[in-house]
C-alpha cells in the first residue's frame, strides 16, 4: 500500500454503528473507551461520560485504535469552547475547565501511585494558565491563496503544516517576535522551504531571543537570555534546556528548598542538572555538587557556579557519576521523560542516602523508579502535583522519599 493511500485510511472519518462512552482520561491525555468487539480507543477532543459517535481515525494497531473525536452526543458539563482553533496540537486539554483539570491531572497521579501512595496529594496550580510558555517553536507554512508565508503548526497525527492565526500559550511577546520575523520574510520574498523553523525564548521581562534555523545547516547559537529565579540570576540558551513555566518552577522549588532545609545535611547531589537551576536555587548554603552532561549545559552550568566556592559541577552522565552518592546526603533527581538509569536506582538502594527528591516531567516513569525504591525500603513522604503546562495533559510531580 502506498503511503498516501495508507494516510488516507488512518484520516479516514468513522462513524459507530454503536456510540461508546469515555471511560477516564488516560496518562497521555485520551479519552478510553471500549468499542463492541472489545477493542481500545483512545481519543482526542473528549472528556469523561461524553458518548462519541464518529471520530477521525490516526493510528491503528491490533489491540486499539487512536483518534480524534468529531461528533459528540452528551458533552460534559466541564467542556468549554477552546481559545486556539489549532488548540489539538499545542494545548489538547483547553475544552475543559481549570477546575475540571485541576481534578484530572490528580486523578491520574492517584491511579498511577495507587499501589504506593493513598494519603493527599496537593495540588499547585501555575499562576498563569495562558501565555506561560517562555519557549515556542514554530514551522513556517507558504499560503498559495496570500502568497505569504505565515507561522505553522503540525496538526496531531499528521506530517502536514497548519497556518496558525493566534496563539494562547506562548508568552505575547513571543507570539509578536515571530509576527515580526515571518513579515521581514514576506517582505523580502523569502521561501519558507529555506527553513526548518522559528525558535524563540522570551525571559520574565519580555526580552525575546532565538531566531530562524536554516535547512540543511547546523543549529546555531543564539544570544544568552538571563532571568532571576528565587534571588538569583541564571544565564542560559534559548534553544538549551530551561523551565518552560518559570512563575509554577519557582513554587516547586521553594518546596524542595523546604524539605532540604528541614534537614540536617551539608552535602546535596544533583543529578540531571541542567543549568543548575534547582541546586543552586535550594542549596547554595550545602556542600553542592551538580552533574549534567550535554556539554552545552554544562557550560552554563559552569558559569552559574563560577561565584560559589561551595558548588562543583562535574560533566558526566548521572548513572556514571555513582561514586558522589554517600549515605549522609540529599539527592536531588530531575530526570527526562525516560526516568532514571537503574544502575542509579540500585546505587541509590545501596548507598540509602538520607532523602531522595523527585522531581518528573513523566509519572509514568516515575512511579516505576519509586517502586523499586520503596520495594528496598525507602519511604515515600509526600508527592505534590505542579500545572507546569496548563491545558495539557503534562504533570509535573515531586516525590520526596527517606530511607
Amino acid at each position: 500500500m502506498s503511503r498516501n493511500r495508507r494516510n488516507r485510511k488512518l484520516n479516514e472519518k468513522i462513524t459507530l454503528e454503536k456510540p461508546v462512552d469515555i471511560e477516564k482520561l488516560t496518562p497521555t491525555g485520551q479519552g478510553i473507551a471500549t468499542l463492541s468487539d472489545g477493542k481500545k480507543i483512545f481519543l482526542w477532543n473528549t472528556l469523561p461520560g461524553e458518548t462519541i459517535k464518529s471520530f477521525t481515525k490516526t493510528k491503528e494497531k491490533s489491540s486499539f485504535i487512536e483518534g480524534i473525536a468529531t461528533e459528540i452526543i452528551n458533552a460534559s458539563k466541564d467542556r468549554i469552547e477552546p481559545k486556539d482553533e489549532q488548540f489539538l496540537s499545542t494545548s489538547p486539554w483547553q475544552i475543559m475547565t481549570d477546575e475540571a483539570e485541576v481534578r484530572e491531572k490528580t486523578n491520574v497521579l492517584k491511579e498511577l501511585f495507587r499501589n504506593l501512595w493513598n494519603n493527599k496529594i496537593d495540588f499547585n496550580q501555575s499562576p498563569k494558565t495562558w501565555h506561560y510558555r517562555n519557549k515556542m517553536e514554530y514551522s513556517l507554512y507558504y499560503n498559495f491563496e496570500t502568497e505569504k508565508i505565515e507561522p505553522a503548526i503540525h496538526p496531531r497525527g499528521s506530517h502536514t503544516k497548519t497556518p496558525i492565526k493566534n496563539s494562547s500559550i506562548e508568552k505575547i511577546e513571543i507570539w509578536q517576535k515571530a509576527k515580526e520575523i515571518v513579515d521581514e520574510l514576506n517582505k523580502n520574498g523569502d521561501e519558507a522551504k529555506n527553513y526548518q523553523s522559528l525558535l524563540l525564548r522570551a525571559n520574565k521581562n519580555g526580552k525575546v531571543e532565538g531566531g530562524l534555523y536554516k535547512k540543511g545547516e547546523p543549529h546555531q547559537k543564539f544570544n544568552n537570555l538571563t532571568d532571576e529565579i528565587l534571588s538569583n540570576t541564571y544565564s542560559y540558551s534559548p534553544n538549551g534546556f530551561f523551565q518552560i513555566n518559570l512563575e509554577i518552577y519557582e513554587i516547586a522549588l521553594k518546596k524542595i528548598k523546604d524539605i532540604i532545609d528541614k534537614t540536617e545535611t551539608k552535602k546535596v547531589l544533583d543529578l540531571y542538572s541542567g543549568v543548575g537551576t534547582i541546586g543552586l536555587s535550594v542549596a547554595r548554603d550545602k556542600e553542592l555538587i551538580l552533574v549534567e552532561v550535554d556539554k552545552s549545559a554544562y557550560e552554563e552550568l559552569e558559569n552559574n557556579c563560577r561565584d560559589l566556592a561551595s558548588a562543583t559541577p562535574v560533566l558526566a552522565k548521572s548513572e556514571d557519576a555513582l561514586s558522589y552518592i554517600e549515605p549522609e546526603m540529599v539527592v536531588i533527581l530531575d530526570p527526562p521523560r525516560a526516568g532514571c538509569d537503574k544502575k542509579l536506582i540500585e546505587k541509590l538502594i545501596e548507598e540509602k542516602p538520607e532523602k531522595i527528591i523527585y522531581l518528573s516531567c513523566n509519572p509514568i516513569t516515575q512511579v516505576r523508579d519509586v517502586e523499586l525504591l520503596v520495594e528496598a525500603g525507602a519511604k515515600i513522604e509526600s508527592i505534590e502535583a505542579f500545572n507546569f503546562f496548563p491545558h495539557t495533559p503534562h504533570i509535573e510531580s515531586l516525590v520526596t522519599l527517606t530511607f
